[in-house]
């Protein structure tokens, strides 16, 4: 009878860590966005902001990161 009960429950108790895992993280990754979007827009060329507009943030952050890169080499 044990075990089912340890079956039954295992599920519900990672799911539960899940949520709570989760719920710390959010704050910590929306403040790494927000300071990556700072940054971003505080130096972006022309195109790269327009990037952003037409094709979203990953986009535009990926393009910023390569001409970046490619300005240390």
């Amino acid at each position: 009878m044990g075990t089912v009960w340890i079956a039954l429950l295992t599920p519900l108790l990672i799911l539960a860590m899940a949520l709570v895992m989760e719920a710390v993280e959010r704050p910590i990754r929306q403040a790494e966005v927000d300071s990556e979007l700072e940054t971003f827009l505080e130096t972006a060329k022309p195109e790269e902001v327009e990037t952003l507009v037409s094709e979203g943030y990953a986009s535009a952050l990926n393009r910023y990161w390569r001409r970046r890169r490619r300005g240390r080499s």
